[in-house]
């Protein structure tokens, strides 16, 4: 199975163009097309095509999104086709305001099952933002069965101003997948944009994830809720591995930066690595690839501030 996280950058640039009329206008293929080379954002209208064309070539069976809005949520289903559905909320209602972090399936090969969404703040139940965030933040949660196996990925984008935020995020991700892991003794992954890179000042979320430092508080109500019985010190046994970690290193591929920027190609002063796939400790996987794809198309545009994740896994 090929698991696939995606930050899209929202549609800051909004049009009246549709996916059919950005079709219609794509260029004659067998024609060499200019390099551009750009640096900065070009509008969603041009960028989603690519987006999508991507995604296709690489065949994922699961594609985990960050930063959509519900328009853009709407051009992707479109583009996917019909083969493919998703969950998801916007995180400003719980309905379709706001960004997304949706997660698209093939329904030729997953089952959904089961899915909810929470609140990365003190009011996790509602759409609610933590005191110094920058915007709202919602996780969704969505298990699936394949042929012979059920398992559950959890997705979401953690705050870009607030470490706070994005370390009560993290020991919540972790409670509620240690909660899934219990439950269903199937395998559990997250992925999404961390905000927080592996190492330096601002790597607290992926710490707390991964279980070099202990989680910090969270709400009672959530945490009484994804209680898990323990013995001793098995409390936080559970904890995320990092998929580029435990792969193969003949199969671990592309750029280490995840986080571009839409700075110009050659350009890497803002190059960071923090959008991630981990699997639950838990087991029930294996890592058999790990690729970070490529945002810049033939033409030198940028699809997306971001690169997209690819973690090939058996369960």
């Amino acid at each position: 199975m090929r698991i696939a996280t995606y930050n899209l950058r929202y549609d800051s640039q909004p049009d009246r163009i549709s996916v059919r009329e950005s079709i219609e206008a794509l260029p004659n293929p067998l024609e060499r097309p200019r390099f551009l080379g750009r640096s900065g954002e070009v509008p969603w209208s041009t960028r989603r095509l690519k987006v999508a064309q991507q995604l296709l070539q690489e065949e994922p069976n699961l594609i985990a999104f960050q930063e959509s809005l519900v328009r853009q949520v709407y051009d992707l289903a479109e583009l996917l086709g019909d083969d493919w559905a998703w969950v998801g909320v916007g995180r400003d209602d719980g309905k379709q305001a706001g960004e997304f972090c949706p997660i698209f399936y093939k329904k030729s090969d997953l089952t959904l099952v089961h899915h909810e969404s929470f609140w990365l703040s003190d009011k996790p139940f509602e759409p609610s933002r933590y005191p110094d965030a920058g915007s709202f933040r919602v996780c969704e949660v969505a298990r699936f069965k394949t042929s012979t196996k059920t398992f559950t990925i959890l997705n979401s984008h953690l705050d870009d101003r607030s470490d706070a935020q994005r370390r009560l995020a993290a020991s919540m991700l972790l409670a509620r997948a240690r909660y899934e892991a219990h439950t269903t003794s199937g395998p559990v992954f997250i992925t999404g944009d961390f905000n927080s890179a592996s190492h330096g000042y601002d790597s607290g979320a992926y710490q707390i994830v991964t279980g070099v430092v202990p989680p910090v508080p969270i709400n009672e109500t959530f945490a009484e809720k994804y209680k898990v019985p323990t013995r001793g010190d098995e409390k936080d046994a559970f904890v995320g591995v990092d998929l580029k970690a435990e792969t193969p290193r003949m199969r671990v591929s592309g750029d280490f930066a995840t986080f571009t920027g839409f700075n110009r190609p050659g350009d890497p002063s803002v190059y960071t690595r923090i959008d991630f796939v981990f699997g639950g400790s838990n087991g029930g996987w294996t890592a058999d690839a790990y690729k970070v794809g490529t945002s810049l198309t033939d033409d030198g545009v940028l699809a997306s501030d971001h690169r997209p994740v690819y973690a090939d896994v058996t369960i």
